[in-house]
């Protein structure tokens, strides 16, 4: 006989559980823990005991990161672990009691879940963010999301100095070199004038490894000169180079940060994926794929491979009433780091993959199909293959539309030969969607419903009288 222990999570204050028996009859509820061995094994003895550890279920929502240690300290008892996701649980909870909400009746709803919902029960099996793959996949998002931000507000620092500064770094922020020199507080044209050509030049040549010199020196004296000449004394540029110098050093630190994770996560992928099978699907690297392995979980606990696709959200949302029905935009259910690791994949594997490329030939073409739209069903497909081969236990093989196997430079040529989609047909599904909404931007004022202004006559008429 099956018992059910469901358990409110919470990030600072105690813990409550209830417990049921398989018929929805409490045995106790609203028992108070806390995260500890010695709470933990208080709860344990509360049990009954006909209780066998591989009866119980425990039932938890997935409350920030509260919910690993109390999942990895059951699973070692023998229980069952189920992670509920909260907008369910906040639904049921709705529909149990309308105008309540106490972590009693959270925790007594989640025991009874099983009997409200019972196709709704997945076995939780990882760690979640305990995952050291997954943690520091997410950690690398983040950081390089940061430094692209950061590079943003140093270009937007520049624009005070004039277009001339970022021509003169080759319009790549994101280079070492020019990071370096602006961490260096040398924004400034007056300092730019007092270093020189020669020091410039050294300066820049000992940064850029020798890719650098007396050219980009030039190109920055020159800037400095049309700078001082558009603002002369009417601007504070010392206190403008500290700006940008504090800039500078946070885009800086924060690349060192992105490639020493890079350098883990390769090393995390070896350790999960040792026969490299989804690094050897077209289009995927080892962070994309460390991406995808990590946001994914283990391939296995999908029961279907159209499960595997539905949690990817990438699949479009479908409003049914009897014998009508309507596709909309994808889900987005899932995971949003996993759904741009496999989007970014799909975008490179349509040029190398001639089945791939087959299917958003005729999606462009023939669907109608925006280029977006496209994508994501490239990448819904990728992602199932992917999915497959790790359960096979084989590598991905690309293959021809006739099922030949071929290399990915001869994939390469294929694709360009014969699923190349026509400029035309790119510049047409790449513009707005069908059916979007139309506003006011920022490159265009206009007013979509203004009217248009009356055409002037051909000829001018003479004034009466004149």
């Amino acid at each position: 006989m099956q018992y059910w222990l469901g358990i409110d999570v919470a990030s600072r204050a105690a813990h409550q559980a209830s417990l049921s028996d398989a018929s929805g009859r409490f045995l106790w509820s609203g028992r108070r823990f806390r995260t500890g061995a010695e709470d933990l094994e208080r709860l344990w003895a509360m049990l009954p005991d006909e209780v066998d550890a591989g009866e119980l279920v425990v039932i938890l929502e997935p409350t920030r990161n509260a919910w690993v240690p109390l999942a990895a300290w059951f699973r070692r008892r023998g229980a069952r672990v189920v992670l509920v996701p909260p907008e369910r649980a906040a639904d049921l909870r709705d529909y149990y009691h309308k105008h309540a909400k106490t972590d009693r009746l959270d925790s007594r709803l989640l025991a009874r879940l099983p009997l409200l919902h019972p196709e709704g029960l997945h076995d939780e099996h990882g760690l979640g963010p305990g995952d050291p793959l997954r943690r520091a996949t997410r950690l690398r998002q983040s950081l390089v999301q940061r430094r692209t931000k950061s590079l943003a507000r140093l270009d937007a620092l520049l624009e005070l100095l004039g277009p001339q500064w970022v021509e003169a770094f080759r319009a790549d922020l994101a280079n070492k070199t020019p990071l370096r020199f602006l961490a260096a507080g040398y924004a400034c044209p007056d300092t730019v004038r007092r270093l020189g050509r020669t020091r410039l030049g050294r300066f820049l040549h000992r940064h850029s490894r020798g890719q650098w010199g007396i050219e980009q020196a030039e190109a920055l004296l020159a800037a400095a000169a049309e700078t001082l000449a558009l603002w002369e004394d009417a601007f504070d540029f010392d206190q403008l180079a500290e700006d940008i110098a504090i800039e500078a050093r946070i885009a800086l630190s924060l690349g060192e940060d992105v490639a020493a994770l890079s350098e883990r996560i390769a090393i995390l992928l070896d350790e999960a994926d040792p026969e490299a099978i989804v690094t050897s699907a077209p289009g995927v690297g080892a962070v994309t794929g460390a991406q995808i392995l990590a946001r994914l979980g283990d391939p296995n606990r999908f029961r279907t491979l159209a499960g595997v696709r539905s949690f990817s959200g990438l699949v479009p949302s479908l409003n049914a009433s009897g014998v009508s029905g309507r596709h909309g935009p994808p889900t987005r259910r899932g995971d949003a780091a996993l759904r741009e690791a496999i989007f970014i994949a799909a975008d490179h594997a349509r040029r190398i993959d001639p089945t791939l490329a087959a299917r958003y030939q005729r999606l462009m073409v023939t669907a109608g199909k925006h280029h977006n739209s496209a994508l994501c069903h490239i990448a819904t497909t990728l992602l199932t293959r992917i999915v497959a081969c790790w359960r096979r236990g084989e590598r991905y093989v690309i293959r021809d539309c006739n099922g030949r196997p071929v290399s990915a430079e001869e994939g390469r040529s294929i694709v360009a030969e014969r699923y190349s989609v026509p400029a035309e047909v790119r510049r047409q599904r790449r513009g707005p969607r069908a059916g979007a909404s139309k506003r006011t931007g920022r490159r265009g004022q206009e007013s979509h419903g203004a009217p248009a202004p009356a055409r002037p006559p051909a000829t001018l008429q003479p004034l009466v009288g004149a």
